[in-house]
């Protein structure tokens, strides 16, 4: 199950959800339960702005990998609201850096607090040498530019897939 932060939905047994809504991926006719997910799956939060970006960074990573995007955000708040209020673990984070409002990089060290065992991935067109240090003082595992390295992020939730399995 997809979740975008912000929203209240209704739940099959009646109960309001608050700040969170549901979006089933397009690929998937039976949803996967997050607290059972297979071995080898990686469950996935999105920090992306750009719906263009994100649509289909999400249809890239589900075809080459087995991966589970457990929710998404558009802005720093929005991303804080769901690993405060909704988060399940997450295997990977991938935050891009210059969001709609607010910023990857004072997302990272407080999703490092909340997420301490996910891989924390920054995915930006602004990976500079001197960013991907920043990122990485910030508490990113890895750092990949958008339009260069997308081979390379694929390999290496690969590798963790592998590690998982």
């Amino acid at each position: 199950m997809q979740r975008a932060a912000g929203a209240d939905v209704k739940g099959e047994d009646g109960f309001v959800i608050m700040g969170a809504s549901y979006t089933p991926i397009p690929m998937s006719t039976v949803p996967v339960p997050v607290t059972a997910p297979t071995p080898g799956t990686l469950n996935c939060f999105l920090v992306e702005d750009s719906t263009l970006i994100r649509e289909n960074l999400v249809a890239t990573l589900q075809e080459m990998l087995d991966l589970e995007v457990v929710g998404w955000a558009e802005d720093e708040a929005g991303a804080m609201r769901w690993l405060h209020d909704e988060a399940v673990p997450c295997d990977i984070l991938i935050i891009d850096l210059f969001l709609k409002r607010g910023s990857g990089l004072s997302l990272l060290p407080k999703a490092r607090l909340l997420q301490p065992e996910a891989k924390l991935i920054v995915l930006s067109n602004y990976a500079t040498a001197d960013m991907r240090q920043r990122c990485e003082q910030l508490g990113a595992d890895r750092v990949f530019d958008k339009s260069s390295e997308l081979d390379e992020l694929i390999a290496y939730c690969l590798d963790l897939a592998a590690s998982k399995a």
